[in-house]
């Protein structure tokens, strides 16, 4: 890490951060961590955070959970948030799946949020992308009524598997037709300017939880 990353970290991981692995069994306890009722949304995979911080800044009525595995990129999130003087945002670090199987309960989370995964392009690695039916099943059943998920993608290839799996979940009904419009409150990821410069066209889809049976 950076010597301002770590520092970062220093100053705020113990309050701010825990890993996964050691969360104790049971569900996190959103509300005694943040020290308030608000609803939760789950970020997964938040990358140096650069588009992370900006949305926890833009929703300060949000209790904000970002999860990644890469510890120099949510030492970066600290960062950028303790510069926007955030105080509704905290980080887990470790594997998403365990973390929604484990330790968030059933119907419990406003929203997930899933901006520029890893696409693995070639065709024999396609099986390690994230977005495939048991997990998309899981964050499903993670959801309250009316809660969404929000994926984006720029691989064109990928935004179809998504938009096919996500339309195969009975839990999850797409809020459009197949593509959602871009929304005007997600910031421009480093990610999506490397895809227009070259010529990829950006996906996003809205999938929301149905009435719990």
């Amino acid at each position: 890490m950076t010597v301002g990353q770590q520092r970062a970290w220093d100053r705020h991981w113990e309050r701010l951060g825990q890993e996964v692995k050691a969360l104790p069994a049971g569900p996190v306890r959103f509300a005694e961590w943040f020290g308030r009722e608000a609803p939760v949304v789950l970020e997964i995979g938040s990358g140096m955070g650069e588009t992370t911080s900006q949305l926890v800044a833009a929703a300060p009525d949000v209790n904000y959970v970002a999860v990644e595995v890469y510890k120099p990129g949510l030492a970066q999130l600290l960062l950028r948030a303790e510069a926007l003087e955030v105080t509704n945002l905290r980080v887990l670090r470790g594997d998403a799946v365990d973390l929604l199987t484990d330790h968030i309960e059933p119907g419990s989370l406003a929203g997930v949020r899933i901006f520029f995964p890893d696409p693995w392009p070639k065709k024999k690695h396609h099986k390690r992308r994230l977005v495939q039916p048991e997990f998309v099943h899981l964050v499903a059943t993670r959801l309250q009524p009316g809660g969404t998920l929000h994926l984006a993608t720029d691989w064109e290839q990928y935004a179809e598997q998504m938009l096919e799996v996500c339309s195969a979940e009975p839990l999850l009904r797409n809020r459009y037709d197949d593509w959602a419009p871009r929304p005007d409150w997600r910031p421009v990821t480093k990610f999506e300017q490397r895809a227009v410069e070259e010529d990829r066209i950006s996906h996003d889809l809205i999938f929301e939880r149905t009435e719990l049976t």
